[in-house]
């Protein structure tokens, strides 16, 4: 049982990182196409990248959250977006074209989701028993989602979750295979299972143009 712990901590430890990083630059790369100057930038990356996970460790009594505890994320995501800026100011990013840099937002942005649906649903099930989903998806979707809600706000345009594609959606899928199949396969299996579900539904959502139910009013 120890063994396990130890073994989701280290999960845990690896998505983080992974998120963080991408969704910095997803927040990074917002806040240029805002024309916000380095410090609006580094707060969008860092409301991206920390943002769901401080409302997730709120909700589970983890006070103060993680990211306050520790810095290293905070100051990874503020080196992320200087770096991110750098790279677009010399040219390696501003010279792709729209549609490009386009590609870079969501291939980060997804990722980011990914890696996030994993440790939301890796800290819910440390608080919940065997066979219990509800806390674990919550949690899963709000981590993921939450930072990017925040981006969005602040820079003044809708949420994405909330009008274009699958977007918690794959969050959703990734967490409730992982509850699903916990008894059966072990934590890091289901940690790359739910990652990679959750990517490849994003991925294929943002190729398809899938989308949610829109209610349309009566022709006529």
């Amino acid at each position: 049982m120890g063994g396990t712990f130890v073994d989701a901590a280290a999960l845990w430890r690896l998505f983080d990182m992974i998120g963080t990083i991408a969704f910095a630059v997803s927040g990074a790369l917002v806040g240029i196409s805002r024309r916000m100057d380095i410090f609006g930038i580094s707060v969008l990356a860092l409301a991206t990248a920390v943002g769901g996970g401080m409302i997730r460790d709120l909700l589970v009594g983890i006070t103060p959250p993680m990211t306050l505890r520790d810095t290293t994320n905070f100051l990874l995501s503020v080196g992320v977006a200087v770096v991110t800026c750098v790279l677009y100011q010399w040219a390696a990013l501003r010279r792709l074209q729209r549609r490009r840099l386009l590609t870079v937002f969501n291939v980060s942005d997804t990722i980011g989701l990914a890696a996030f649906t994993v440790t939301g649903t890796l800290t819910g099930i440390r608080f919940v028993p065997e066979g219990s989903f509800v806390l674990p998806i919550l949690l899963a979707t709000i981590t993921a989602v939450g930072g990017g809600m925040i981006r969005d706000v602040l820079a003044s345009r809708m949420p994405v979750v909330l009008y274009a594609e699958v977007y918690a959606g794959a969050a959703l899928a990734g967490a409730f295979v992982f509850c699903l199949l916990r008894p059966v396969l072990g934590v890091e299996v289901n940690s790359w299972l739910a990652f990679l579900l959750a990517l490849l539904i994003r991925f294929a959502a943002i190729r398809g143009n899938w989308s949610l139910y829109h209610p349309r009013p009566p022709k006529g």
